[in-house]
């Protein structure tokens, strides 16, 4: 028996293996909390709209998306994450690639026992739907040096929901650090080139460098194509099981650990803080959970303002940037539950408050994003 099987599993139904078998977080596309369309995608590596789902490319392909968390699904399934092709490539360079992926925290795979003998076997199942009839690659990245794993699949039936299966063996020649970096990556083809696409043929063992497995351009290469994914499955053993649906709740949470946002849903007050003298600022945002590290700061939707008795510092829009001044972020050895923003030097209109408490106020629709994702 080859070591990558590849099969439509169809409707069946499989044993229940129990709970969090899944390795794969928000695989039903449920959380969206940067927004659920994002449009000109191409060039730019970014998670954009569904949770934990990146995109990224290489080499400045020309091929162009709009990317959604969509309403269609498979039964079962209230939401996919969706591609539409707004800029064809229809002549790939054999260095250039697009694809959506998710990174799996280290810590949370040494259950597969890699680098020792017992190095377990994996499998990968997802419900997938395209608009064109094509082979689309799948790369598994060992991301502590343990090289790639390169499969595919095949769109049988255009628009239509099919669910697929990719089994993959352990590897036994390197670990995963067990940390809170990047374990592994799973990562699904859009446009990829020839020097990536495996010659044409899928791995049979760990290692083979940055190549995903048989790929063809035809999504790529027509114009208001779609490509959609949903119930996306990691699991350990040789093949797949049920989707292990949770409670959103759930999914919310472990979304959480990697990106917290404020101000959502017109929310006004969301930070607490003060000034420890005329031009130290500090503004403190209690967290939901613990971040998995420290965060990066970002803004979408306009202007965040700082205010204290009438008094306020306002930054322009889409940046944490006040009067010139970037703040320093601190957090505290993963286990904080305070990110603390500290302007230091600043000299704008709020020199004639000192040691007051400062309100964190939005503008509608303004959010601040602590992210901390792999």
């Amino acid at each position: 028996m080859p070591l990558s099987k590849i099969q439509d599993i169809g409707n069946q139904v499989v044993p229940n293996l129990g709970p969090n078998r899944n390795l794969i977080i928000n695989g039903a596309m449920q959380i969206a909390q940067r927004g659920t369309s994002a449009t000109g995608i191409g060039v730019t590596p970014a998670y954009n709209t569904v949770d934990r789902w990146r995109f990224a490319d290489a080499n400045n392909p020309t091929g162009r998306f709009t990317q959604t968390q969509s309403t269609d699904a498979p039964d079962g399934f209230a939401f996919s994450h969706k591609f539409e092709v707004t800029t064809i490539d229809d002549a790939t360079s054999d260095n250039e690639m697009q694809y959506t992926d998710q990174f799996i925290e280290a810590q949370n795979l040494q259950i597969l026992d890699y680098g020792t003998s017992n190095a377990r076997t994996i499998t990968l199942s997802f419900y997938v739907k395209s608009s064109v009839a094509s082979t689309m690659g799948v790369r598994f990245s060992h991301e502590d040096g343990g090289g790639s794993y390169g499969a595919s699949y095949t769109i049988n039936s255009v628009n239509t929901w099919e669910r697929k299966s990719i089994t993959v063996p352990g590897n036994t020649a390197t670990a995963i650090n067990n940390d809170n970096g990047r374990g592994m990556s799973i990562r699904f083809g859009l446009n990829i080139g020839a020097t990536y696409a495996g010659a044409g043929s899928n791995s049979t063992a760990w290692g083979n460098g940055k190549l995903f497995g048989a790929h063809t351009n035809t999504f790529v290469g027509t114009s208001g194509a779609t490509w959609q994914i949903t119930g996306v499955q990691l699991e350990v053993g040789s093949s797949a099981s049920e989707f292990e649906h949770e409670p959103f709740e759930s999914t919310l949470s472990k979304c959480q650990r990697y990106l917290q946002v404020f101000g959502t849903d017109n929310v006004q007050v969301a930070g607490w803080g003060m000034t420890r003298a005329a031009s130290n600022n500090f503004v403190s945002f209690p967290l939901v959970k613990a971040l998995r590290a420290t965060p990066t700061v970002s803004v979408q939707g306009g202007k965040v303002r700082f205010t204290a008795e009438g008094s306020q510092l306002e930054g322009s829009d889409n940046t944490i940037v006040i009067n010139g001044i970037t703040p320093s972020v601190y957090y505290g050895n993963n286990s904080s539950n305070v990110v603390t923003l500290q302007y230091d030097g600043d000299t704008g209109p709020n020199t004639t408050i000192n040691s007051q408490t400062i309100g964190y106020m939005t503008n509608s629709n303004v959010e601040i994003l602590f992210s901390s994702e792999l």
